[in-house]
């Protein structure tokens, strides 16, 4: 059964085409109607950012009527965009999940779709509903999305329905903007939730001090910051053109800190190659940071070895 979505037709905003796109995302096979013609919008299955209503279970995801107070936990008003996803969010995690080939626990698929709230969905309702300016320049997504509809200049000779088909164009070109850009934010954040069992598993040598990750480019560091309180460095393989080599890195103090629980030591800094191999005496040494926070070997002993120096 096709799903008829409805929005208002005119220009767009970034809380419609983001409704929009997770309900089309949802139900594969669907169409696509815009208008404020109420006799147009009564046999849509769900209407977004327009018919006056809020009643998810009805389908219905405005928030421009009278009395419409629907907020988050924190105050924080909704908007279109943040109404569908406080209906569909986990449904549409538990999709890409899927899609991915991946089994997610309900605690996880939960703290994805707030995740995805709090970084993304809030501040397109607060852009909506007037409570936040836009990011700098033209590249908030909100922006991005505005900066899609016609121009003046473009409407120019154009009768009703030769606009309605530009406008309809442009719409769907922010729509499968938002889908991409949304698609991979929830596919990055249910990485994260995989690769939490993984880190928290992980083997700890030299005392406990040191974690060694056997696969490269997981996501490690809010699990190590708030549940490793004594690890100071993480060894975890990645390829280059050489091959493969051993990075070390630094536990920073907080995930979004560039401070470090530890430095490598001083004598490293900025050093390659012979250099590094000199001041550090471990044969494949391959490079060190300037700032202290990370190093390279080309064995994992190599790794583990410059690891054993820093902690003395």
């Amino acid at each position: 059964m096709t799903a008829r979505i409805a929005t208002h037709s005119g220009s767009f905003h970034a809380d419609d085409v983001f409704g929009v796109a997770v309900l089309a995302a949802l139900h594969p096979r669907h169409e696509i109607v815009r208008s404020r013609d109420p006799a147009v919008l009564a046999g849509a299955a769900f209407l977004v950012d327009v018919g006056g209503e809020w009643d998810a279970a009805r389908g219905r995801f405005d928030h421009h009527q009278r009395g419409f107070d629907g907020r988050r936990p924190a105050g924080e008003g909704y908007a279109s965009a943040g109404l569908v996803w406080h209906a569909f969010g986990e449904a549409y995690v538990r999709l890409a999940a899927q899609e991915l080939g991946a089994t997610l626990r309900d605690d996880a698929v939960l703290r994805v779709a707030q995740e995805v709230d709090a970084s993304l969905v809030r501040h397109l309702d607060l852009v909506d509903t007037g409570a936040q300016m836009v990011a700098p320049g033209v590249f908030g997504l909100s922006s991005q999305v505005a900066l899609l509809n016609s121009s003046w200049l473009e409407e120019q000779g154009l009768d009703a329905r030769a606009l309605a088909r530009l406008q309809m164009e442009r719409f769907r070109e922010a729509m499968a903007i938002v889908q991409r850009l949304l698609h991979r934010l929830v596919t990055r954040r249910i990485g994260q939730e995989l690769a939490a069992e993984k880190v928290r598993g992980a083997e700890r040598l030299l005392h406990g001090r040191v974690l060694y990750l056997r696969e490269g480019g997981m996501p490690w560091t809010a699990v190590v910051v708030q549940e490793m309180p004594d690890v100071r460095l993480v060894i975890y393989p990645e390829t280059d053109e050489g091959g493969q080599r051993f990075v070390l890195r630094t536990v920073p103090v907080a995930a979004d800190s560039f401070a470090n629980r530890m430095d490598l030591p001083r004598a490293w800094a900025g050093l390659r190659d012979a250099q590094l191999v000199a001041a550090s005496g471990v044969p494949d040494a391959l490079f060190c940071h300037t700032n202290l926070f990370i190093a390279v070997a080309r064995s994992f002993e190599g790794a583990l070895r410059m690891a054993e120096l820093a902690l003395r």
